[in-house]
């Protein structure tokens, strides 16, 4: 899902929607809630453990330009506090998105890609000097960072997954990052594991688990979904890769890619997605604001319906948490 194209976002006004209803820009939400205690595995993680509350959002004009972020924010009528941009291996760090995103009150998450990479030249340490270099940029950055490597490993469709790598090298690939990020001295990192959601009917997508890397080298997971047919639920589309995560970890869960096509009911899907996320406990999600890169699914929110019910459902979300 990450192919960049330039796309037009239709600014829709919410003005109406939060009238009585404060609208904070350029400052994060952070809300603090109740989710069982993350284990002491977990405790090298720098990121405040207590679980909060993102909604965060893809453009595809990232990390070249704000601008698409800008607009998305003018249609919900407030600014997301996670934005996410994907990297190409060998690509540095982008300092003025991340700083950009700051700016805003908002985290940079970075979804590493080494595409054509092999795994095993990874843990070897050939590309050590790359990864220093990126560990060095993101610790004079300051900031917290989001970073993400090989995201849907448990899935086919690239280099890095299921069937193409062996799930032993995504592991020592995985600690072979973060032990270069830590002897570097490099503590402003969120280190997210990525994984798309399960197929238990045929397997396609299988269990994540062989991919674990550890809790000591994990600090949240993601899991990446999309309501692809009017039929699904967050239920029934995250249910199942969110009870196999469990069997793993409790450390806090994030819908790290999501999304509804216009044929699904896109309004329903996202009072749905929103309402599932907090009836999961969940960190979050972040909405990948683009079209589908097979151009069969338009994941993108154009419709002034879709956007005032996304209006709607985040005003909800927030005054559930405060």
């Amino acid at each position: 899902m990450t192919t960049i194209v330039n796309q037009h976002i239709r600014a829709v006004t919410c003005a109406a929607l939060f009238i009585g209803a404060p609208v904070i820009i350029g400052v994060a939400f952070v809300f603090v809630f109740a989710m069982p205690t993350v284990p002491a595995q977990s405790i090298q993680c720098t990121h405040p453990v207590q679980p909060v509350r993102y909604l965060g959002v893809f453009e595809p004009d990232a990390p070249n330009s704000y601008v698409g972020v800008d607009q998305f924010a003018h249609g919900i009528g407030r600014q997301p506090n996670l934005v996410t941009y994907y990297s190409h291996w060998f690509v540095p760090f982008q300092v003025n998105f991340a700083t950009a995103a700051a700016r805003h009150g908002a985290i940079t998450l970075v979804q590493i890609a080494p595409r054509d990479i092999s795994l095993a030249s990874i843990t070897s340490g050939r590309y050590d000097d790359y990864l220093r270099s990126y560990a060095a940029a993101v610790k004079k950055f300051g900031a917290q960072v989001i970073l993400s490597f090989g995201h849907e490993m448990n899935g086919n469709w690239y280099s890095w997954g299921y069937q193409h790598s062996t799930p032993a090298e995504f592991v020592d690939a995985w600690r072979h990052i973060v032990t270069i990020f830590r002897k570097q001295g490099t503590r402003n990192v969120t280190w997210l594991w990525t994984v798309n959601i399960v197929n238990p009917q045929n397997n396609h997508i299988p269990d994540p688990a062989p991919w674990w890397p550890g809790s000591s080298y994990v600090n949240w997971v993601g899991i990446d979904g999309y309501y692809y047919y009017p039929s699904w639920t967050f239920a029934s589309l995250f249910g199942p890769t969110i009870t196999k995560v469990r069997e793993l970890t409790r450390d806090p869960i994030l819908i790290a890619e999501t999304g509804a096509a216009s044929s699904t009911d896109q309004p329903a899907k996202i009072a749905d997605l929103f309402a599932g996320v907090r009836a999961y406990g969940l960190l979050g999600f972040v909405w990948f604001n683009q079209d589908g890169v097979t151009k069969t699914q338009d994941w993108r929110i154009n419709d002034p319906s879709a956007y005032a019910a996304f209006c709607r459902a985040a005003m909800g979300y927030t005054r559930h948490l405060s």
